[in-house]
């Protein structure tokens, strides 16, 4: 009696499409614990620079802040910037952007500023150049209050 591998690749499909859907999506969703993320738009600094990007062997090893590195991460290593901080990470050969959370260290080759994970190089486009001149924008969140800083009374 022969089994037919159909009923095994109709499980795998969705499973697959929900995969590439958090793989493309990973950087433009942020943690919506707290609620939605807000930045202000004129950046706390900017480094112009060469970025690249890392993944491959990586996969699973701690991070510099001791995070885990998986591949549906939307962050970046930086020498200096504290851990957490949000950057927007521009492809100057090509405009488009991308916002990273700093959680590594690096990158450790002489002329590059910021070490990519897959995910936001592949949302600028950096994956078949390798190296590429970006401008990287520190942002600053806006606070958002979430709790009245005052009770009114019903009835005056």
């Amino acid at each position: 009696m022969r089994f037919s591998p159909a009923p095994r690749l109709a499980v795998l499909y969705p499973l697959a499409g929900i995969l590439v859907s958090l793989l493309v999506t990973g950087c433009s969703t942020m943690d919506s614990s707290s609620g939605p993320a807000l930045y202000d738009s004129k950046p706390v600094s900017v480094e112009i620079g060469k970025a690249s990007f890392y993944g491959g062997r990586d996969i699973g090893k701690p991070t510099a802040n001791g995070e885990r590195y998986h591949a549906s991460n939307c962050t970046a290593a930086h020498k200096k910037l504290p851990f957490n901080t949000m950057v927007r990470v521009t492809n100057l050969k090509n405009g488009k952007s991308v916002l990273v959370r700093i959680n590594d260290r690096g990158p450790f080759v002489k002329g590059r500023v910021i070490d990519l994970t897959v995910v936001p190089a592949r949302q600028i486009e950096m994956i078949s150049d390798g190296i590429v001149p970006v401008k990287i924008e520190v942002l600053k969140p806006i606070e958002v209050i979430r709790k009245p800083n005052r009770i009114l009374e019903v009835g005056n």
